[in-house]
Order: C-alpha cells, then structure tokens, then sequence
C-alpha cells in the first residue's frame, strides 16, 4: 500500500512574507488613523493653545451640553430614519427584482439588471445634481413629468420642506443603491442546488410554495450581510447630503446625519468653527455605534443564520 507523501508546511518567514503587505496596508491606512482619531477625541486646544489631555470631556459634551446633544441625538435619529427607509424599501424591492430575474424564460433580463444596476456606479454628486433639476419647483421638470400622467396637482417642492425632505434623498439613495442587494440576492438564488428545486416539484410544490419553503430560507446568510451592508453604509453616509442640501443639511438639520455633523464639527462651517478633537469625538461615537451594531447582529443574528448557509 503506498503512502501519500506529506504535504510540505509553509515555514513561519514564509506566511510572514505572505501577510506583511496586507498587514503595512491595513495599518497605515485603517488602524492607524483609526486609533489616532480614538486618541485625538481624548485631547482638547483652545485658542491656539497646545492640545492637552481631557480624558473624556469631548464626549460629555457632545452627550450632556444641550446645544450638542441635541445635535448629535437630531443626526442620530435621521440617521436611523436613513437606514429604516433602506431596510423597508431598499431591501425588499432587491429581493422582488432578484426573484424576478431568476425566473427562466424572462426575456431581456441581462438588460434590465444592467439597467438597474447602473445608477450605483455614477458618482453621487452627479446624482445628487441630478435628482435637484428633476425636483426643484423653479426649473426642474419633475412637475411636467408628472403632469403627463395627471398627477400634477401631487407635486411639491419635496427636498425644501422639512417632513419630506429625508424621506426623499432617502428615496434617491434606494433608486441609486438598489442594484448591489438585488445582485447579491440574485447571485445566491442561482447558488440553490437544482436538484432540490426538482425534488419540490416533484413532490407538488408551487413556484409559490418552492421560494417561502426552500430557496428563501436557504438564502438567509445573503440576506444578513445585506442587512449588515445596508446598516454600516447608511451610518457613514455623507456624500448625498451633502452634494445635495450641503454641509447644513437643510432645512433646518432635517437632513442632518452623523456624518455631515462630522463634516461641520471637525471642518467647521460657515459661524461654526471647526475643532479637530471633537470633531474626533463625533466620529469615535460614530465608530462606536456601528461597531455596537455589527456586534449585536454577530451576536443575536450570525449565529442563527449559519445554519441555512449552503
């Protein structure tokens, strides 16, 4: 009986020569400035003065003065408006898309999934000039748009209002992102064993029953990560807001988000001056809170779904 001979072992100087440019890149570019934004919230300067060590001042402020906690918990609460509009409307529509497109026989299907996946690869500030000439009450043509199927009279100057405004760059940040869960969805759909397909049918399953039965439950690791994506990068959102309504978030901070509010307090912003520790201290807090929330779905939701995983 012969014997396999055994398998040769990378040596320690080896997996070092391997990790080390993964390891430079990763430490110049992301933990580096991270733990320097960590250590810098902790220090305070004023008037020109050299920074000195204040321990946590910065964020007694930002959670205890009254003018910065109302704020912070203002950007806070648009924020998590941002992400719940994502998971209610965002989410579901890539899933309908993706289910539709994995339908056999749908004609022109490669087409539309390039179509509406095209949107995300434009720049946002281009859609963010976009969706303004669409939708601006002086000169946009959006009214005229929807005059053409008699729904006029419904048109409003949604961006310069403050109940709407949210709601609609919201909306614009779904028509532009949507094509990244419907591909994902799309590609784990493709990934269910035919074999198991073919077996409900033969049992008598529906097309109905077949997707609530096997292939949704099977898709379920798919759809965390894209609840987890959605999440981190609504909570770093930046660059619609402020292509569109600037780094004010107008009207009035209705569209104010933890990272426009960053913008103006490390930056600072027309009377409001910027200070690069606190604004450190908003962005640890915003690393905080989405590192609060990727650990609870680790924790109460990861676990559960490494089951369905195929």
């Amino acid at each position: 009986m012969s014997h396999r001979p055994n398998a040769p072992t990378a040596r320690p100087w080896q997996l070092m020569a391997f990790l080390a440019p993964a390891v430079i890149v990763y430490g110049l570019f992301s933990a580096l400035p991270l733990a320097d934004t960590l250590r810098l919230g902790l220090y305070a300067a004023e008037d020109g003065a050299p920074a000195q060590f204040v321990g946590l001042a910065n964020f007694r402020t930002i959670l205890g003065d009254p003018e910065w906690s109302a704020a912070f918990w203002n950007a806070m609460a648009n924020n998590a408006k941002f992400f719940a509009v994502h998971m209610l409307v965002q989410n579901p529509i890539g899933l309908l898309l993706a289910t539709l497109f994995g339908l056999k026989g749908l004609r022109f299907a490669r087409a539309y999934r390039t179509l509406i996946f095209l949107p995300t690869l434009l720049s946002v500030v281009i859609i963010g000039f976009i969706w303004q000439l669409i939708l601006s009450s002086l000169w946009g043509v959006g009214e005229r748009m929807l005059g053409w199927v008699g729904l006029q009279a419904w048109f409003a100057p949604w961006l310069g209002q403050e109940e709407s405004a949210l709601l609609t760059l919201s909306l614009i940040s779904v028509w532009q992102y949507v094509g990244i869960p419907m591909m994902l969805i799309y590609a784990a759909l493709l990934a269910v064993p035919e074999e198991i397909v073919e077996a409900a049918h033969v049992e008598g399953a529906g097309a109905w029953r077949i997707f609530w039965s096997i292939k949704l439950p099977l898709i379920y690791p798919t759809l965390g990560l894209v609840t987890i994506l959605t999440f981190v990068g609504n909570f770093n959102a930046f660059d619609l807001i402020y292509s569109t309504k600037g780094a004010l978030a107008g009207p009035n901070y209705a569209t104010d988000i933890l990272g426009t509010l960053f913008y103006r307090t490390f930056f600072g912003y027309q009377a409001q001056i910027g200070s690069p520790h606190m604004g450190a201290a908003v962005a640890t807090l915003m690393f905080l809170v989405i590192l609060a929330g990727v650990g609870l779905y680790f924790v109460a939701v990861q676990r559960r779904l490494t089951r369905y995983a195929l």
